[in-house]
Formats: C-alpha cells, sequence, structure tokens
C-alpha cells in the first residue's frame, strides 16, 4: 500500500502550497468551515483540494527554504482526527495472524481469514490483511499515516490484537512484538523502506484459503480450517522459520527503543483468564507488556458454561491477582446479551465488577453480544434459546452500566464496531455511547469514568491543579489513584500506585509498592520536544511520582517499583529509578532529589 508521502510531490505545487499554508499560518481560530473556505482558495490543479497529509507533507518539505518555525501550531490546525492521539499517545493496532483458539465460545465468529473473533470487513482487520499480518508492514503503516496526517509518533502505545496471544508459540510471539519494535526504531531514517520486510508475506495466503464458516453447519470447525492453510503456507515457503525469535534478539531491539525516535511507551496483549499462569505473567513482562487485555465475558459461572466459554470466574480472579500483583494494567472485556443472560442479570455481573475486589479492573470494553452467521450461537438464535437486547434495553443497560464506572476506571468502548453487513440481528447502533451520554445529562447522571473527564489536548495552568487520591481495595493489596484535577474537574494526568498486603511471587518486585500506570495528557509530543501550557510538559508526571512515593513511604514500604514500558525507561531513570530484570527501582529511606 502506497502512502501519499510516497507519491505526491509537493514541488510540482509549490506556489499555490505556499500560498495555502501561509493562509492557514496566519488564521487563528481556524474551524472546519473556515479551513474547507480557505482550502478552496487554494485549489489543487486548479479544481481539486488538498489532502491534509498533503498539506502536511507540504510544510515539511518547505519549511527550512520558507523560514517557517511554527510545526506544532500548525500541525494543531490541520490534523486530521485529533482525538486519536489527544489522550497523550499514539496507538498503533496491529493484529497476530489467524491461528487455532484453545476456546469454543458460541458466540464467537468464525472467520478463517482472520484471529478468532475478528470479521475481515473490520477497518483494523482490513489493514491487517493487507499487510499479510506482518507485524513490520503493519506498524509501519500505521506510523506513516499517523505523520501524513499531522501527529506526533514519538509515544507509541502498541496494541497487539487477534484471537488468544498466550496459546500463540513462544518463538512467534518473541518475533512479532520484536518486528513491531524494529519497525518503530528505523522509523524516518534515510534506509527506512516500509514494504522491504515482506519477504513471508506469500505463505500465508488467507484471503484466498479463507471462508467464513457456517456456525449452522459446524463441520470442519475454525482451527482445523485455519492449520489447514498454514500448513498450506509453511509447507510452501517455510513461514514458520521466518517467524521466530528469541529472547537474547528481543532484547537488544528493545535496548535500541530506549532513545529512538519511536519509543513504545506501552505494550498491550489480549489473551483469556485460562492461560494466565504465574510463568505466562513473567513472560508477559519479559516481551516488554504493560497493559493486559482480558476477555472475562461474565462474571457468572453458568452464563460462561452456557456459552462454552472453556473457564470458571475463579480463573478469572485467579489471572486478575497475578496480574495486578506483578503491576500489570487490566483491560477487561465484558459482553452483555450472552446465551442465558437478561438485562436484568447483566446489570446484576457489571456490579460485581467493581463491588467485588478480585476485579475492579483499570479499564473496560463492553461488547453487546450480537449474532454473526458464522456463531455457533445461531443455533439457539433459530431454536428460540437466545434473543437480541431491543434498542431500548440495550440503552438503558449502557446507561446504567456508564453511571456506574468508577472514577478510576476507563471505559474505552461500549460497543464494538462491527460492520453492519456481518450482523444478523444484534445492535447496529454505532453511536451507542453518544446516546447513552445524552440519556445520562438528561437524567443529571454524571459519567465519571477517565474517558468523560480526560483534559485531552486543552491548555491548562498547572498552578490551579488539584492533587486528589482514591482508595480502593484489590485481590493484591491497597489501590491507590492519584489524580491531578482542573478546577472544572478535567483530568489532567493519574498515577496508580499499588501498596501490596504481602510478597509478590514475582521475586524481583519482593514487598515493594508498585507504580502500575503514570499517564499525563495532552497532545502527544515527541520525547524532549518543549510546549507551553501542555499537560505532558508541565512536570505532573514527575510530580505524581514524588506524591506516590510519600504515600508508599508513609505506608512503611522501603522500596518502590515501576512497570515501565521499554520506552519509559530512561524518564525513571533520570528521576532516581534503577535497572532490574524486568522493573525499575526506587528506595524510599530517604527522600530523592
Amino acid at each position: 500500500m502506497r502512502t501519499p508521502s510516497q507519491h505526491f510531490q509537493p514541488e510540482l505545487h509549490e506556489p499555490v502550497l505556499v500560498s495555502l499554508i501561509e493562509e492557514l499560518r496566519h488564521t487563528e481560530g481556524l474551524d472546519p468551515r473556515s479551513f474547507d473556505r480557505i482550502l478552496r482558495r487554494h485549489p489543487k490543479n486548479g479544481k481539486g483540494a488538498f489532502k491534509k497529509s498533503e498539506i502536511v507533507q507540504a510544510y515539511r518539505r518547505f519549511a527550512p527554504r520558507y523560514g517557517w518555525q511554527d510545526e506544532q501550531s500548525f500541525m494543531s490546525k490541520v490534523r486530521s482526527k485529533p482525538v486519536r492521539t489527544d489522550s497523550g499517545v499514539a496507538p498503533v493496532t496491529v493484529l497476530s495472524k489467524p491461528f487455532p483458539c484453545p476456546g469454543r465460545c458460541v458466540f464467537c465468529p468464525s472467520d478463517v481469514r482472520m484471529p478468532k473473533s475478528y470479521l475481515s470487513m473490520e477497518p483494523g482487520a482490513q489493514r491487517a490483511a493487507h499487510h499479510r499480518f506482518d507485524p513490520f508492514s503493519q506498524t509501519s503503516a500505521r506510523l506513516q499515516a499517523f505523520a501524513n496526517n499531522g501527529h506526533a509518533v514519538g509515544k507509541i502505545e502498541l496494541i497487539v490484537l487477534g484471537g488468544t496471544w498466550s496459546f500463540y508459540p513462544e518463538s512467534y510471539q518473541i518475533w512479532f512484538v520484536e518486528r513491531c519494535l524494529a519497525a518503530m526504531n528505523t522509523f524516518g531514517r534515510a534506509d527506512w523502506r516500509p514494504e522491504a520486510d515482506r519477504a513471508h508475506e506469500s505463505a500465508i495466503p488467507f484471503e484466498e484459503w479463507g471462508r467464513e464458516l457456517d456456525g449452522r453447519a459446524l463441520g470442519e470447525g475454525y482451527n482445523a480450517a485455519v492449520s489447514k492453510v498454514l500448513r498450506r503456507g509453511t509447507s510452501s515457503v517455510g513461514a514458520d522459520d521466518l517467524e521466530r525469535s528469541h529472547f537474547e534478539s528481543l532484547c537488544e531491539t528493545q535496548r535500541e527503543n530506549e532513545d529512538a525516535k519511536v519509543r513504545c511507551v506501552g505494550l498491550v496483549l489480549e489473551t483469556r483468564p485460562d492461560y494466565v499462569d504465574e510463568a505466562e505473567v513473567i513472560r508477559l513482562r519479559r516481551l516488554g507488556a504493560t497493559k493486559i487485555q482480558l476477555g472475562i465475558q461474565s462474571l457468572s459461572d453458568p452464563i460462561l458454561t452456557l456459552n462454552q466459554r472453556g473457564h470458571d470466574v475463579a480463573a478469572t480472579r485467579r489471572a486478575t491477582r497475578l496480574l495486578r500483583e506483578a503491576g500489570f494494567k487490566i483491560h477487561a472485556h465484558w459482553m452483555p446479551n450472552l446465551l442465558g443472560a437478561t438485562p436484568e442479570s447483566d446489570r446484576e455481573d457489571f456490579e460485581r465488577l467493581f463491588e467485588d475486589p478480585d476485579f475492579r479492573p483499570d479499564e473496560l470494553k463492553i461488547y453487546p453480544n450480537s449474532l454473526i452467521e458464522s456463531a455457533e450461537l445461531m443455533v439457539h438464535y433459530e431454536a428460540g434459546r437466545w434473543r437480541p437486547y431491543t434498542e431500548h434495553e440495550l440503552i438503558e443497560l449502557i446507561v446504567h452500566c456508564m453511571a456506574r464506572t468508577p472514577a478510576y476506571c476507563r471505559l474505552t468502548r461500549v460497543i464494538r464496531d462491527i460492520p453492519g453487513h456481518d450482523i444478523v440481528v444484534g445492535n447496529r447502533c454505532s453511536n451507542m455511547r453518544e446516546i447513552a451520554e445524552a440519556l445520562l445529562d438528561r437524567r443529571g447522571l454524571p459519567s465519571v469514568d477517565i474517558r468523560s473527564r480526560e483534559i485531552r489536548g486543552r491548555s491548562l495552568d498547572p498552578e490551579t491543579l488539584q492533587l486528589e487520591q482514591l482508595r480502593y481495595q484489590s485481590s493484591a493489596g491497597e489501590e491507590v489513584f492519584l489524580q491531578f484535577v482542573t478546577p472544572s474537574g478535567g483530568l489532567a494526568g493519574f498515577l496508580r500506585l499499588s501498596l501490596p498486603h504481602s510478597t509478590s511471587f514475582v521475586a524481583e518486585l519482593g514487598r515493594s509498592a508498585v507504580i502500575r500506570e503514570v499517564h499525563v495528557y495532552g497532545q502527544v509530543a515527541d520525547p524532549g520536544e518543549a510546549s507551553l501550557g501542555r499537560a505532558q510538559h508541565a512536570g505532573l508526571g514527575t510530580r505524581l511520582i514524588e506524591a506516590a512515593a510519600d504515600l508508599a513511604r508513609q505506608a512503611g514500604f522501603s522500596t518502590m517499583a515501576v512497570i515501565s514500558a521499554i520506552g519509559t525507561r530512561s524518564y525513571y531513570r533520570r528521576l532516581g529509578f534503577t535497572d532490574g530484570a524486568l522493573y525499575l527501582h526506587r528506595g524510599l529511606e530517604l527522600d530523592w532529589e
């Protein structure tokens, strides 16, 4: 896939582009309507409009020649979809290849062109398929897309989705993460070639062999079909040999990323509760993961059994405790409208998520169940054993959940963006969250979760911020949620501090207090880039860490550890932390200066 930067030649349009850029630079209070008017006054080839990505490329090409030195201000005017980086990092989502799944969930679609549970027409899945699920190519393309549209790419949260990550071979896991990091390490270099790392792309032609299975007639199941495709691929070109690496090689790539221009400041991996044990937690940490997306789906054993989930609630309790004890952020997936559930039982199930200390996730995705033809749920639907909630029932349930999500949790999603033509029956409303928020406003029920309070790209006065703390119990100990709040209630930054009750099974942690997350909001700023009035460069992160150190010291802890991402290690070292095998550590006996 060619990007605009690879075929657009700004020099061919230099006079009109310079005139366009000059007008944009000197226009204050630019809104979409006035932006369009300016575009029309400077047409491309006398008739069409320049794309934002072309304007961005032209600015960067001509800036030295014309002495423009306001790139940050200019990009804020032309940036496409600024909300994507308003939370402080640029999220890059990639998919692992289709692979057999250990689950037999009746609600899960079976598209053998995709990792289990994903559909080939979903936008992210289409991008992954175009790049044949190659991690280097996927990552490079997303970085280029961000850069083309005026976003800074210095701080990347890498989100790896697709099936049950823990079920993939370890060598594949290491290779996949290593190639994603390699794409970051080389991005923007003179020798960077985003298409050069796809030598094995023909090994797994899923678009040729793949087909969507019929959930009512599962003769050859998903695993058998995918295995057949994988065998065809490996027998022809030896993809299995190309998709291997080892931890020593990964460590070298991680060390390079620590000081790269594009740094991985968060690595998110997706797995099932029943595949999380002590050894798996250590492996996830060695890969560099800092957050785990955990498919809990339900907290009812009868519902889990009916839906053939393959694990019970006890497995979710165990996985949550182990991950939290090791300092991971926990991003739970929860599915209302499963087989056997009702709106009333789902309300009760949601209450358990935050009332029971064994759960209380840091982030949550709500995925209302929709019927896909390739899911075994088709059998139960046609037999009358399952029905989709009405739109009214579903909206009321979402309103209930949003109103009861606590301030320490980020409700990242309340609907899955499944293409409407893939849904047999079920929700097709793509703006469910917007409707629910409007209902909450009308009823005077504030939503206090993190996402609803983020200041995003707004400027702020650090002197007006109030440092507040929320405390709650978890299965691993006491959690402290430290937050900087604006006078109007906006969230400028926060820190998650764990004060464990006992010694961790991770030998390196012992009985340290653990910083599980530090997040400061505002538009993404590249490492070292200064910006007046932006929360990311107002020292809020350092202030939060020092406040956490004081609290840990007062609670009787002599050491504090942090589950640092690869690209934030140097930041913590500057604050007095020293390297351990998997974490960074700082003594608390004396105040650090």
